[in-house]
């Protein structure tokens, strides 16, 4: 049986920036890429070489050979895809920004990544060459091959007994050995310490002495480890959606991301309460829900469609998914309406049902983490305490980072730890109150260990603030151009719709490539 999700489109935000705050320093000039070959080890085979990407883009893609084990700069290589979209004011250019696609197993090049998240309005594309990849096992890079028919019989479902845990266990042996066989060497070697080392050798590609770096959700987490590895070729971080690494227990990872779960649920409901363009105003939104969950449970719910069933995880999955984007709500609140009343025959517009695969992540995720859990009884009391704690919502479907990674026979070749990161200039970070992919704890926890960090809150519910959030986007601009941090402690109050978006807004809301999502598509 093939998996059937609920996929929505994450929004583009792009608006100006006003500049104030003291400066911290001033952008060095490029410097040749010899000089830093020391830094890493390795330096490229051949000069970088630009082609156009495709008719229908303006941006250049290179292809970089890079090594597949780091451990042995000149030994076998793999292809690393890279894209670049120039500065549009070359008498302005500081220097190179390299924004990370995400993911595990997000594309920044097909669709180029830069032209949604950047695109040509922002401030920034005045200042910065962007740069883009596919992270090595990913897209237009040397992929991570596995067998398709096996991915679609991945279990989609919580372990509900001593037999789905068992059964959970032989797929995810079988999966692995099935990637692994078809990869080659490379499955061994897509851990993010790897990915980080190949940002590195894109700067080194490129001559630059220094670079800025850009990245929202997993991309975090390479930027993360690339500032323990190259603190000094940093000229300024923008970490937005931050994941902490440092999280060993699997009821810890289980526990915060159901909280935020929760929590951006109840946001929602009491967005819906105050908005009368909400197709649920007026109406107990909690009770809406807890009435249709328990309809899924039962086996009573149905698409309006075409009749077929709604398993209470897809409905928990469907919700999971719009509580990225406070923008979607208009469209989460409708089709929460229509399943109520069973009187529509189409979804609303922007919610769509669609069959996900997505080889890369559990290879690169499983290289990661290693979880303390060895029995299904052990799942099962975490099931049940955290109904307790998110009586509405139940349990992230991230639950999947942690049951997909048991019994994976690849190696955990950077398993959790703490940072250590030392000799960076200062970083910014963002983060919002209630956040389903990267919850709030997560990046105080990470921020923590960040020596001269600035954590920049949203006060409302999202993934992706730099999109989310015209205040936290303008304050990561300011820091971007001109090295200026917003005070410690600063806030961007939220900012939730009150009427649905217009056509010019949704022309906007071009879709992103998000693969930090459930059952493997993170």
């Amino acid at each position: 049986m093939k998996r059937r999700l609920f996929t929505v489109a994450l929004a583009v935000l792009a608006l100006t920036t006003s500049l104030t705050q003291p400066v911290l320093a001033e952008p060095s000039p490029a410097e040749p890429a010899a000089a830093q070959v020391a830094t890493s080890g390795w330096r490229p085979s051949a000069p970088i070489r630009w082609t156009e990407c495709g008719a229908t883009h303006e941006d250049e893609c290179a292809t970089l050979k890079v090594p597949i084990d780091w451990k042995k700069p000149s030994g076998p290589t793999l292809d690393l895809a890279v894209g670049r979209l120039k500065a549009l004011n070359p008498a302005k250019r500081i220097g190179v920004l390299i924004a990370h696609p995400g993911g595990p197993g997000s594309s920044g090049i097909d669709p180029f990544i830069l032209e949604r998240v950047i695109p040509d309005s922002d401030p920034i594309r005045q200042y910065f060459d962007l740069v883009s990849l596919d992270p090595r096992g990913v897209g237009h890079s040397t992929q991570v091959v596995c067998s398709e028919d096996l991915v679609n019989r991945t279990p989609y479902t919580y372990p509900a007994d001593e037999a789905e845990y068992r059964a959970f266990l032989r797929f995810n042996a079988e999966l692995s050995r099935d990637c692994r066989e078809r990869t080659g060497p490379l499955f061994d070697h897509v851990d993010t310490a790897s990915a980080a080392r190949d940002v590195d050798a894109i700067r080194v590609a490129l001559g630059e002495r220094r670079i800025s770096l850009f990245a929202i959700s997993y991309g975090t987490q390479v930027l993360q480890q690339y500032a323990e590895l190259f603190p000094g070729n940093i000229r300024a971080m923008a970490i937005d959606s931050n994941i902490d690494h440092s999280i060993t227990s699997a009821w810890q990872y289980l526990k915060t991301t159901t909280e935020d779960f929760e929590g951006s649920f109840l946001e929602f409901a009491k967005w819906c309460g105050e908005t009368a363009a909400c197709a649920l105003h007026g109406r107990n939104v909690v009770d809406v829900w807890d009435g249709l969950h328990a309809k899924a449970t039962a086996g009573d719910l149905i698409f309006p469609s075409d009749g077929s069933p709604i398993s209470a995880e897809d409905l928990r999955r469907m919700l999971f998914i719009t509580m990225y984007d406070p923008r979607e709500w208009f469209d989460t609140a409708g089709l929460l309406n229509a399943l109520d009343a069973r009187g529509a025959s189409l979804m609303p517009a922007g919610i769509t049902r669609a069959e996900m695969i997505n080889n890369p992540y559990p290879a690169i995720w499983c290289s990661d983490w290693t979880w303390d859990v060895t029995s299904f009884s052990q799942l099962d009391q975490y099931r049940r305490r955290l109904e307790t704690i998110a009586p509405h919502t139940k349990i992230s479907p991230f639950w999947s980072d942690v049951v997909g990674c048991l019994n994976w026979q690849g190696p955990v070749s950077n398993p959790q730890r703490r940072l250590k990161i030392s000799g960076t200039p200062p970083i910014l970070m963002a983060m919002a109150r209630y956040d389903v992919a990267t919850p709030a704890a997560w990046n105080r926890t990470a921020a923590r260990q960040i020596p001269r960090s600035v954590l920049l809150e949203y006060e409302g519910a999202g993934h992706g603030q730099f999109r989310n959030s015209a205040c936290v986007h303008d304050k990561i601009v300011k820091y971007l151009i001109e090295l200026r941090l917003p005070p410690r402690g600063t806030r961007c109050a939220p900012e939730y719709l009150t009427q649905p978006p217009t056509a010019t807004d949704s022309a906007r809301k071009q879709p992103l490539t998000r693969t930090d999502r459930p059952l493997h598509t993170r």
